[in-house]
């Protein structure tokens, strides 16, 4: 894949995924994104976070995430939405219960678009 290709493609997932966590937001109460610029903005965290810290923790994890046949999986999600949430100003989660539904809906609204956050694809 050439450079060019590549940009437009990380572009398109900050694009759609900027879709996504909008509407998710739209979706959820105890989930709050000041403006559409924060969700494009937090879409590109998401995928930077997805991209960085989120392998190292499958790796630490990856004890209990056998033991739990991979649900342990939904917990690192929603730690990731917890970490975008202190980097990004404009963006709260009320807890842990709303991080882990939020990245659920996320999740299946990315399906229907066929695009994924996370940068590995």
């Amino acid at each position: 894949m050439d450079a060019k290709s590549k940009g437009s493609s990380v572009l398109t997932k900050i694009i759609l995924g900027g879709i996504s966590v909008l509407i998710a937001d739209y979706l959820m109460k105890g989930v709050s994104i000041d403006t559409w610029t924060t969700g494009f903005i937090l879409a590109a965290v998401i995928i930077l976070i997805n991209f960085t810290l989120k392998p190292i923790m499958i790796l630490l994890t990856f004890p209990i995430t056998l033991i739990t046949f991979g649900l342990f999986l939904l917990v690192i999600n929603a730690c990731v939405i917890l970490i975008a949430e202190h980097f990004i100003p404009g963006f709260v989660v009320e807890s842990f219960w709303w991080a882990l539904g939020f990245s659920l809906v996320v999740s299946l609204i990315n399906g229907v678009f066929g695009n994924s956050l996370d940068s590995s694809r």
